[in-house]
């Protein structure tokens, strides 16, 4: 008896949403399949999308980091294939690709890994294929999750027990300019 995967409900959001699709676009067919099930999961939401294309699954984290510095995204989605080979230099790319997102997702970033790692094109183009499970939509949904999750979580305080008010941090003034400080 094959097992049935369970699926969490959409992630819903009451304001505009915008991600940032990082794909190694290294086997095209594949990467584009992936591609079209993230954009699909993102219009769904009602989110929009920026896209970006870098050499490798290694240069994915990196992106990431550098758009997450220096633009304004609220998540982001990994996107890329890795199909073993004949050297050690799979295992390298799975786990150092793998390990840079992670790394970003416990910094904070509301990120989703559809990074394929595989034995072979057979099972990347299962793992890929719009009419099945699609991992490029399953990266988009984890990554639209967390933000979610953020939003929620970082919703302005109403200053109970020892948290102060939202208000009341300010960066910089004096205390003429902010009474509360």
């Amino acid at each position: 008896m094959a097992e049935k995967e369970y699926t969490l409900p959409r992630a819903e959001f009451d304001k505009p949403i915008k991600l940032l699709i990082v794909v190694a676009p290294f086997y095209r067919d594949i990467a584009d399949n992936l591609i079209a099930g993230a954009k699909a999961e993102i219009e769904a939401s009602g989110g929009t999308y920026d896209l970006v294309e870098v050499p490798g699954a290694l240069e994915v984290p990196t992106a990431i980091g550098i758009a997450e510095r220096m633009s304004n995204f609220d998540g982001y989605v990994a996107l890329g294939c890795v199909i073993r080979g004949e050297t050690t230099h799979y295992e390298t790319v799975c786990n150092d690709s793998s390990r840079g997102i992670m790394m970003l997702g416990l910094q904070g970033l509301c990120v989703g890994n559809g990074i394929l790692t595989v034995e072979n094109r057979d099972q990347a183009e299962v793992r890929a294929d719009p009419a099945r499970m699609n991992k490029g939509a399953g990266a988009a949904a984890a990554a639209l999750h967390l933000v979610a999750l953020t939003r929620k979580w970082g919703a302005a305080r109403k200053g109970v027990g020892f948290l102060p008010d939202a208000e009341e941090y300010k960066l910089a003034g004096g205390l003429e300019d902010n009474p509360k400080a």
